[in-house]
């Protein structure tokens, strides 16, 4: 294979030339300019820039002007001037910035670059572009000539060879080879009459290029780059920490809906919520001055009965049992006794013994979860193999892992699961093409870790368990590109940890799995970077079809939760600008005041007399219709026998306004099971006690339903699921016997009429001036409350009216209930005239309908009791509006 290139690609070309034009003006420097260094004693050819500083500056403006970029900074940065270039990853920046080099020297004659890289993974990324472009350079620059190379310490003439040559030089080196005053490059040598090495780069002023600068921008860092005496240098990178005078910006979003990247979806893997075990995840421990705190992740029971994850920041002494923290019995016994940090890490620790580190997770199912993203990573990359066949392309899954123990060692979980699901899948008749290829002719791994200091990378082969070279899967991953997307060679799963999250891609990379017991702390933008660049078919040729240029991400987490934060890094990276919803500190605040006058009239006395009164409710159950009926509705579900892990698949979309979000495309689960046993009695118990206070069923009552269940193996296999379903059933039939049998009565207490607040502050927007209420505006909280007050105002009949306020509440089986309007009308005939001497005292509910059973279950059975408080126990007329005219 022999990778092809377009020379003509426009944004490309517009990222070159903003380069470039900074230096419009700039006569052209031949090789007869030479610079004698005294300290040295060699006549080097260096590079030279006669602009001065405002011209450059006039030229940056009108380049920032032309890309629409508002100005970062002013000349210069870091003690030469900075230039920084922005470009998505997978577009071809390094490719740029290899023409830019080549362009500066056709228009001006600088000719000594030097690449700088903070990673090994970078710079063989580099090297390995500078080979595969030479041919297709020559070619579009008349065979212009020029030199690359790796900077290497034991071959020092390459600095001489730098400095004296006349011709386009471009020397490739890592941050750490020139960084330190150790470093082979800063020792005094005979060759140079007792001078460094770095002083003969010095002399030729070189034009750096940074591969990745927000990795560089430490002061020891800053410090090294400007002791090579630069002349200038250009920045380029998808994430910059620091833009300084950027020039030039693809963005993500431009990237991704212009079809110059792949296109995304994601398969996120998730547990559910209510699996009746503790799952704490600490995220961070902070320590400050007299105080130091946990943020972890936990399970919560809400208020509707859900469990859902939320996070919490702990300290010590805190009790996760509790309900204002988690409200499920599973954390109980999980009280903090120590939150601690040191040696750059921290972890929490609990009395009845647990311990977790920064970064883990406890209750997380790893093997389940891992062989589950594994085998949904195979299956896929099989798929796809077999779709893409005809186009001509190979394609790879990469895998990221949490530990490299876990692939290299002998019993490592992650290389022992992959070859299960591996040997299993093949003898599928639709993977059948698999049939006799082996794990280990497929894999290869690289962990930066593993190097030694003679430059060899080893590890223990878990198959042979000999310490084996892997040099060729480091020749083959990080240097053998074209061999790797070849047909011809079989490795087509590679394995690393984290040194290739930056630098390193491939074209065909189809597939990033994220093999973590928690969420990846690598960037969401790093992880899909390794494969987002276009794929390339066996030719070599570049794949612009968006049908089958899909990246697929297997996370370890929700596909919603990857693709919210990725947007996050994007927004911070890049800025969003999305417009949102009107900010409320921009909106008008008013108050609705209480009128005294108002509440001192014989009307409203009258009424509140008549509804003040507070009533306890009673009720007799029938215990054998309870459980029947419980019983045949539990039978009627389908409970599974076992919890599952489900399976979400998402696209990701860019809205109008530069956002990424995600369309559901796909959805399945695989069961597995629990590890310890769980009290289901108890647990159905605390259920039913948190959601529904008023709802207490006897022990002996529970038993007959679990009994008398045709979801034994639920009961016992799948305890949160059963459980769930077993408290709805119960709080439904228990609610529907409360309501046909609940009576209310009088319990001898009232609502007093100084509860009302003097003033009610809320939007003005959200207020309508009213003047037959007890205040001068109402806060209306619906379209049909607002439509109603209006209509009220403009009644005569309606002598006053009340939104009852929020201590104003009816207790009922399901919680309490807040009615919402009192309203005291004058009966009047057709002429207008009073028809009876007494008014009427009317209670209101506002529905936009009347008819109860199209409303929520909740709401409608609220309404039941409310009839019973007001009409039974207190004598007041109560009922359902849609409108004021229905009054």
């Amino acid at each position: 294979m022999k990778f092809e290139f377009d020379a003509n690609q426009d944004y490309q070309r517009t990222a070159i030339d903003a380069v470039v034009n900074l230096f419009e003006g700039q006569r052209y420097v031949h090789p007869d300019f030479t610079w004698d260094d005294r300290t040295t004693q060699l006549t080097a050819i260096p590079n030279r820039l006669d602009l001065d500083p405002t011209q450059i500056e006039s030229n940056l403006t009108a380049v920032q002007d032309a890309n629409a970029i508002a100005q970062h900074s002013e000349l210069p940065t870091n003690g030469c001037p900075n230039f920084s270039v922005e470009m998505e990853t997978g577009t071809g920046k390094t490719y740029i910035y290899l023409r830019t080099a080549l362009e500066l020297f056709q228009n001006y004659g600088m000719r000594k670059f030097i690449v700088v890289v903070p990673s090994i993974a970078i710079r063989e990324g580099v090297l390995k572009t500078l080979q595969i472009t030479q041919a297709h350079f020559k070619e579009i620059y008349d065979n212009l000539p020029y030199r690359y190379y790796e900077y290497d310490s034991k071959k020092l003439s390459q600095i001489r060879q730098f400095a004296l040559s006349d011709t386009v030089e471009i020397m490739v080196m890592t941050l750490a080879s020139f960084n330190r005053d150790s470093n082979i490059i800063r020792q005094t040598t005979d060759w140079l009459q007792g001078d460094t090495p770095i002083d003969l780069i010095r002399s030729t002023c070189p034009i750096l290029i940074l591969d990745e600068p927000q990795r560089m921008e430490s002061d020891l860092s800053s410090e090294s780059l400007a002791s090579l005496n630069p002349l200038f240098a250009l920045r380029y990178s998808a994430t910059h920490r620091t833009l300084y005078n950027c020039v030039y910006r693809l963005t993500p979003y431009d990237a991704y809906r212009n079809g110059l990247v792949k296109q995304i979806e994601v398969a996120g893997i998730e547990e559910g919520t209510d699996t009746p075990r503790a799952f704490i995840q600490l995220q961070n421990v902070k320590s400050q001055k007299t105080t130091i705190t946990a943020r972890v992740a936990v399970r919560k029971l809400m208020k509707n009965g859900t469990v859902k994850q939320t996070t919490l920041t702990l300290k010590n002494g805190d009790d996760l049992g509790t309900p204002q923290k988690t409200n499920l019995p599973e954390y109980e016994g999980y009280r903090v006794s120590g939150i601690y940090r040191a040696w750059g890490s921290g972890y929490i620790q609990f009395d009845n013994g647990v311990e977790i580190k920064e970064g883990e997770a406890l209750g997380a199912d790893t093997s389940t979860r891992f062989e589950t993203q594994i085998r949904y990573t195979l299956e896929e990359h099989f798929r796809k193999q077999e779709h893409l066949k005809d186009a001509n392309i190979k394609i790879l899954s990469l895998f990221f892992i949490d530990k490299v123990a876990n692939y290299t060692d002998a019993d490592g979980i992650i290389r022992q699961l992959f070859d299960t699901c591996f040997n299993e899948l093949k003898q599928s008749d639709r993977y059948a093409a698999w049939r006799n290829k082996r794990p280990a002719d497929v894999c290869a791994a690289y962990f930066a870790g593993q190097r030694k200091r003679t430059g060899e990378i080893v590890y223990q082969d878990s198959r042979t368990g000999e310490a084996q070279k892997d040099a060729e899967a480091y020749r083959l991953i990080m240097q053998d590109k074209e061999r790797l997307l070849s047909f011809d060679e079989p490795t087509c799963f590679i394995f690393s940890h984290s040194a290739l999250r930056e630098g390193w891609d491939s074209p065909n990379v189809f597939q990033i799995c994220t093999l973590n017991q928690t969420a990846s702390d690598i960037k969401k933008r790093q992880e899909i970077g390794r494969g987002v660049r276009l794929a390339v078919d066996q030719e070599g040729k570049r794949v612009h079809d968006k049908e089958l240029n899909v990246l697929t991400v297997v996370a370890n987490e929700s596909y919603k939760n990857y693709v919210e934060q990725l947007q996050i890094e994007t927004a911070e990276a890049f800025g969003s600008f999305t417009m949102g919803p009107t900010p409320q500190n921009a909106r008008k605040r008013g108050s609705a005041k209480l009128q005294k006058a108002m509440t001192l009239t014989p009307e409203f006395r009258e009424l509140w007399e008549r509804i003040k009164h507070k009533t306890r409710y009673k009720v007799d159950i029938d215990t054998g219709t309870l459980i029947t009926e419980v019983v045949e509705a539990l039978d009627t579900e389908s409970i599974q026998a076992h919890p599952r892990l489900n399976i979400r698949r998402g696209q990701v979309v860019i809205r109008n306004e530069d956002v990424f979000d995600v369309e559901q495309t796909g959805e399945g689960s695989v069961p597995y099971r629990l590890a310890e046993q769980v009290n289901i009695l108890k647990l159905i118990e605390h259920r039913l006690a948190q959601t529904t206070p008023a709802l207490k069923l006897t022990r002996n009552t529970l038993m007959e339903i679990l009994k008398r269940t045709t979801h034994q193996q639920a009961v016992l296999g799948n305890p949160s699921e059963f459980a769930k379903a077993a408290v709805s059933h119960i709080r439904q039939k228990l609610t529907q016997q409360f309501i046909e049998g609940i009576k209310y009565e009088k319990i001898g207490e009232a609502y007093e009429m100084r509860q009302f607040e003097a003033k009610v502050e809320s939007w003005m927007d959200c207020m309508v001036p009213a003047t037959r209420s007890i205040y001068d505006h109402i806060i209306w909280e619906s379209e049909v409350e607002k439509q109603f007050v209006e209509g009220l105002e403009k009644r005569a009949d309606i002598k006053l009216y009340v939104k009852l306020p929020a201590f104003f509440t009816v207790p009922t089986p399901i919680g309490t209930y807040n009615p919402d309007w009192a309203v005291v009308k004058e009966p009047r005939d057709a002429h207008g005239e009073s028809t009876e001497e007494s008014l009427l005292y009317l209670v209101h509910e506002t529905k936009d309908t009347t008819d109860l059973e199209k409303l929520r279950p909740a709401e409608k059975q609220k309404i039941d009791c409310g009839k019973h408080h007001f009409r039974e126990a207190l004598g007041v007329h109560y009922t359902v509006s849609t409108s004021a005219e229905e009054v």
